[in-house]
């Protein structure tokens, strides 16, 4: 059996402090992205440490897809890495950077979009292409979960809306306008609320 403990990326808190800290979106991906994926800038640790220590953040891409104006949502289950979120809706896939991403020679922006496509291939099974562009940063300091976690937004445009779960941790997988969701906005984790409030600026940038 297979023991070994996840390792995580983080960045120190008071690294994304003196960058900038704020709550909820920030559109300015280029101004910490880069500076976050610098090696001497982070550090891979054991991911029960890491949901304990609010002096670390772990950086979380988190995909949004859409297709036709709808948008991809489900309800993670009771298989979730995240058990503090589980039977919360959400319009976000996504996980951690592992040190299993990390290219044996460097570490650089190519790594960060090895796990952004690994998560994807892991959580969902794609009929079709997508276009992918990161659009924004997501913080929360007002949860428990959001103190540990920096969310990284990607907008994913797909070919078509044939998708399926590739997780047991994805259940009531289906497509909705932004409208639709929120009617039910107050079922989503807080980082979907976040993004959901913000899309029609996001879909601009």
């Amino acid at each position: 059996m297979n023991t070994a403990v996840e390792q995580v990326l983080v960045v120190r808190r008071d690294f994304f402090d003196k960058l900038g800290s704020f709550q909820g979106l920030c559109p300015r991906v280029e101004d910490y992205l880069p500076a976050f994926l610098l090696k001497e800038n982070n550090f891979f640790v054991p991911r029960p440490a890491a949901e304990e220590d609010p002096t670390l953040k772990q950086i979380i891409p988190y995909a949004v897809f859409m297709h036709g104006g709808r948008i991809l949502h489900y309800t993670r289950g009771a298989k979730s890495g995240e058990k503090r979120l589980v039977s919360k809706s959400s319009i976000g896939i996504g996980g951690h950077v592992n040190d299993t991403d990390e290219n044996l020679l460097h570490f650089d922006q190519s790594t960060y979009h090895n796990a952004v496509k690994r998560e994807i291939s892991e959580e969902l099974r794609l009929g079709g292409g997508f276009r992918e562009r990161a659009v924004a940063l997501i913080n929360d300091d007002s949860s428990e979960v959001g103190r540990v976690h920096l969310g990284v937004v990607h907008l994913v445009e797909l070919e078509n809306d044939n998708v399926s779960a590739g997780e047991k941790a994805i259940a009531e997988l289906g497509f909705a306008t932004r409208e639709e969701l929120l009617e039910r906005r107050d079922t989503f984790e807080t980082w979907s609320q976040i993004v959901l409030d913000g899309l029609p600026f996001l879909l601009k940038a």
